[in-house]
């Protein structure tokens, strides 16, 4: 269940209209008669540096300045280190006015002992924030309340980018069925489609993160959920049930393990790193890449860089009961504001305030596209066509990716997409109708915080070694009664309890 959030979806804003000048730079102070605030609003922030850290009153800042009317004071913090920073300020309650955090154990904390604001009572005031789909913010919360602002990612990502050229060719359809991804697996290995006579072509390529338990985008997860699973913890017989206890998981488990005794998948797939499955799609040795849908367009770019007759296509998962896709947490993580710096609940008004303007049209083209005519040129149907990606990348993506945006979907200027990028954001547009959901995503377990990651190894192991027939059924069964009694039972008693009290 890792207590982990999100939800995802594409968000779903309103059409752009001026917001209130107290949404901008004024206060909606308490109390009748008292003065709005027309001073500029100091905005303090820690993030994860993205990239190259951005320096001083860079252009884009300055514009966000300007439009906010705020003094905006961003502090960049590399990755690697993020954390142990993070993990300093909240114990030394030095904290910035927006902190950006992922939900795991210290967050959880410091949110349950009071340090940060409470803010779903106030999002309905404004409109940028109020009409973001509701899973976003659903996703994050802590005991059925909202802290933060997610980071917006999209919720149903997962899509089948495959070689189309490879599947015609071979007479192949998208498989649907366990025995239909059997046979294509089984035709993709044997008849080389490649034509270097070599048998070294995959349908899949897995790598060690097949199995992820951290992750809704684990292609175990994503194959399994399109045949009936849970997407990671589910509701069965009244209980909170982890996917591994299904039958639709154990049947998907099963073809794996008939995959590999015959040599039909990488034998090397627990110990492979996702870059080096990457390249053996970028080398045209795969069939399908487990990416995201919206990716179909770099992943045609990658490959036919080395073979460039590829025909690449992406589609969405089906299963015999239809569409089914596992919903991802939308968000890559969120701001909490600190009350040790946001000092009254006007100034936390302030601040939604701001982070509400960052949604409407020309912050939303400034942060996702950057400036016309330097990083984009707007075509005759009023598109936005990126002319210099490596300055993009450099000036605008780090504040793309760590303040609040939508890069398809939001107000701002429409980015134009040739017919492969099109397919791929309509595919994660149209599977938010279809997501599963992962129950289990905001409930909270204090076995599972304190023991999780030792559970979580002892599956994983075990799938595994089921996988490559160093266990039989029965050493499976034998594996997830240990896991049950390692504490897995505890897990799932206070999983339920926490479900119930919720949907109560």
């Amino acid at each position: 269940m890792k207590t982990k959030h999100l939800a995802s979806a594409l968000g779903v804003l309103v059409a752009a209209s001026s917001i209130l000048a107290a949404c901008g730079g004024k206060d909606q102070v308490e109390g009748e008669g008292a003065q709005a605030d027309n001073s500029p609003l100091e905005v303090t922030i820690a993030t994860p540096q993205v990239g190259e850290a951005p320096g001083k009153d860079t252009e884009v800042e300055l514009a966000m300045e300007k439009y906010t009317n705020a003094k905006i004071d961003i502090q960049w913090i590399p990755a690697a280190a993020f954390e142990d920073k993070k993990n300093i300020m909240i114990a030394s309650d030095e904290m910035p006015k927006a902190f950006k955090i992922t939900y795991n154990a210290t967050s959880l904390n410091a949110i349950q002992s009071g340090l940060f604001w409470e803010i779903g009572p106030y999002l309905q005031d404004y409109k940028n924030l109020a009409a973001v789909n509701p899973m976003h913010y659903d996703n994050i919360k802590v005991d059925g309340k909202l802290y933060g602002l997610p980071l917006y990612r999209d919720i149903g990502r997962a899509g089948i980018v495959y070689r189309k050229d490879w599947f015609d060719e071979l007479g192949l359809k998208i498989p649907v069925t366990l025995d239909d991804w059997y046979q294509a697996a089984k035709a993709i290995a044997e008849k080389d489609p490649d034509k270097n006579g070599q048998r070294d072509s995959y349908l899949l390529f897995l790598d060690k993160s097949y199995n992820d338990p951290a992750s809704s985008a684990a292609f175990l997860t994503r194959l399994a959920v399109s045949q009936g699973a849970p997407n990671k913890w589910g509701i069965v017989d009244g209980k909170v049930t982890p996917e591994f206890m299904t039958e639709p998981y154990m049947d998907v488990m099963k073809l794996f393990r008939r995959l590999f005794a015959e040599k039909l998948i990488n034998q090397d797939f627990s110990v492979v790193q996702t870059a080096d499955a990457d390249n053996k799609w970028n080398a045209g040795l795969t069939a399908i890449r487990n990416t995201v849908a919206s990716a179909a367009a770099t992943s045609y770019n990658n490959v036919v860089k080395g073979v460039p007759h590829a025909v690449v296509d992406v589609v969405p998962y089906e299963g015999p009961m239809g569409r089914r896709v596992p919903a991802e947490p939308g968000n890559n993580g969120f701001f909490v504001f600190p009350k040790s710096s946001v000092k009254s609940e006007a100034e936390l008004k302030r601040l939604l305030a701001f982070f509400d303007k960052l949604l409407e049209p020309e912050m939303s083209t400034l942060l996702t596209r950057g400036f016309e005519g330097k990083h984009f040129t707007k075509t005759e149907d009023g598109k936005a066509e990126i002319t210099d990606l490596t300055k993009f990348n450099l000036e605008v993506k780090p504040y793309r990716d760590s303040l609040p945006s939508f890069e398809v979907g939001g107000q701002g200027l429409p980015l134009k997409l040739n017919e492969l990028q099109a397919k791929g954001w309509d595919v994660v547009s149209s599977n938010l109708q279809h997501v599963v959901p992962n129950v289990a995503l905001t409930l909270l377990s204090p076995t599972y915080t304190e023991r999780g990651s030792e559970l979580d190894t002892m599956i994983r192991d075990a799938q595994t070694k089921y996988i490559m027939g160093k266990i039989d059924e029965a050493g499976w069964e034998a594996e997830v009664a240990n896991w049950r009694k390692a504490g897995g039972d505890k897990v799932m008693e206070e999983l339920t309890e926490a479900y119930n009290k919720q949907n109560k």
